[in-house]
């Protein structure tokens, strides 16, 4: 994929797990990679800005840094996002718009600042990272499975819309995965998560960075407003 060679890459959350893994994935390939986080920064080596997804006005600076640093952006990825894991009947309205906006109205805030700069270069690549719960559901996430299903409806309507311009927008949608996120749960959920997977292990972050750059790459030119599961046989049927 030495196409990717020197375009300018910025992935939200990409300080660590599956935005970290990406952000390393596109550097390897020769890439110009920039990466937003929130709270932690990333290792040395990125071009990294500290941005609140769910403010429009710290995702306009980000962007403005970048394309000071390193010109337009050509590839995002919208990786960032968060979980209030709750049963239906205890989950705050609060705990449920939290989500909603840090997960799904931030990937269309930062899409939609993305796009003033490939409609201008007429080409673009927008990945959005969703997952398996987007399409099957999961008790006790009612607000993180409907901010991961959004990303589809967001992610097709940007594909018709932006097509005709040669920017292409699609969806990965990981299964389990070993990052942090999952190491903070108990032993036992972890277990039973796994024994889920058809394919009897979880994906590491690497995995799905490799599909993301595939996405990025000439080779899926021709792919737009597509789920590219990642899941490991989890999501099957959905």
């Amino acid at each position: 994929m030495s196409d990717l060679t020197g375009r300018v890459v910025l992935i939200t959350g990409g300080s660590r797990g599956i935005g970290l893994a990406t952000a390393q994935r596109f550097a390897s390939l020769g890439d110009r990679v920039a990466v937003t986080y929130n709270s932690s920064p990333p290792p040395d080596g990125f071009f990294a800005v500290k941005c609140d997804v769910t403010s429009t006005a710290e995702v306009d600076a980000a962007f403005t840094a970048v394309e000071q640093h390193f010109g337009p952006v050509e590839i995002l990825v919208s990786n960032a996002g968060m979980t209030k894991d709750m049963l239906l009947l205890r989950m705050s309205e609060s705990d449920f718009s939290d989500v909603i906006d840090a997960n799904l109205t931030a990937a269309y805030r930062v899409a939609k600042r993305a796009a003033q700069g490939m409609l201008k270069a007429r080409k673009g690549r927008i990945i959005f990272v969703s997952s398996v719960v987007g399409l099957s559901g999961s008790a006790g996430q009612a607000n993180y499975s409907a901010s991961k299903s959004g990303l589809i409806g967001l992610a097709r309507s940007i594909a018709r819309e932006l097509g005709s311009r040669s920017i292409t927008a699609n969806v990965v949608a990981p299964g389990p995965v070993a990052t942090d996120m999952l190491a903070a749960l108990s032993e036992d959920r972890r277990e039973a998560l796994t024994a889920a997977v058809p394919l009897g292990r979880l994906a590491s972050p690497d995995e799905i960075a490799g599909t993301i750059a595939f996405l990025a790459s000439s080779d899926a030119a021709f792919i737009t407003g597509a789920i590219i599961p990642v899941d490991g046989g989890l999501g099957m049927g959905h």
